[in-house]
């Protein structure tokens, strides 16, 4: 549990910051349903099943899509916030709590996913 909790972490760092490097991703995330939020989510999806796959087969696809869902609907939430308080890195250090906050629930969703798939 622990390495596949660990490859889900080094995960998140690699699909939330070098390969969301398309800005019709990260711009258009609070936009409900936009294509680059969901691409953005998506990826992150597919990671974690490969990732579960080599413990849980093939129902890893179960977690990866719970990852998905959550993960679109964090950063939608974090990017309406950021828009509706004008928070930005230059203006506010409320921005940057958000986003440490957006960070935990994305590292608390890999703790409950690890837990209840290992569990079951």
């Amino acid at each position: 549990m622990f390495f596949a909790l660990l490859l889900l972490f080094v995960k998140h760092f690699i699909c939330d910051f070098p390969l969301q490097a398309f800005p019709w991703m990260y711009r258009n995330k609070g936009t409900y349903l936009h294509p680059g939020g969901i691409a953005h989510a998506a990826v992150h999806g597919l990671a974690t099943f490969i990732i579960l796959f080599f413990w849980l087969g093939s129902t890893g696809w179960i977690w990866a899509l719970i990852d998905m869902l959550i993960h679109y609907h964090i950063d939608w939430s974090k990017m309406n916030l950021s828009a509706k308080f004008n928070l930005k890195a230059d203006n506010s250090e409320w921005f940057w709590l958000l986003l440490g906050f957006d960070q935990l629930l994305h590292h608390l969703t890999y703790f409950a996913i690890i837990y209840l798939a290992f569990q079951l």
